[in-house]
């Protein structure tokens, strides 16, 4: 079982890896943005290649592979949105359990296939969202403890 969970990850981790980091070339050659903004596309670049490598790492059985994806799946966990600062990393699926941190506390579940996303920010909504992607935490789970 172990077995195939792990390639079902490595298959999310390389196809997420290659949309996100194509999208995120795509960003960076539309350069129609400032410092700051390049500065979190390249960020990007370099997470979803990452991302990438450890699923293709991964699908091969190379020992590397589970411990670059551990980290993978560590980086797309969180979910956190302030008016401060706002953070979210997923790649491949996700399924996002997060709470709006408002007078009345709202719990909300959202999730997606064959899906990307990034976003770091200084900044963000009115109303503050925690949260965790539990599908990356279940995945972590499987690769840290499932060997």
């Amino acid at each position: 079982m172990h077995s195939f969970l792990t390639r079902i990850i490595a298959v999310f981790e390389i196809a997420g890896g290659l949309f996100g980091l194509v999208h995120q070339f795509n960003r960076l050659l539309g350069g129609r943005f400032g410092g700051v903004d390049a500065i979190v596309a390249v960020l990007g670049v370099l997470l979803f290649a990452f991302i990438l490598v450890a699923g293709v790492l991964l699908a091969s059985n190379d020992g590397r592979g589970t411990g670059m994806s551990i980290w993978a799946q560590f980086l797309q966990a969180p979910l956190l949105a302030t008016p401060v600062f706002s953070y979210a990393l997923s790649s491949g699926a996700y399924a996002n359990l997060s709470l709006t941190l408002q007078r009345s506390p709202r719990l909300g579940f959202d999730w997606a296939i064959a899906e990307h996303g990034w976003l770091l920010a200084l900044g963000g909504p009115s109303a503050a969202h925690i949260g965790i992607n539990l599908l990356a935490l279940a995945s972590w789970l499987v690769l840290r403890f499932g060997r």
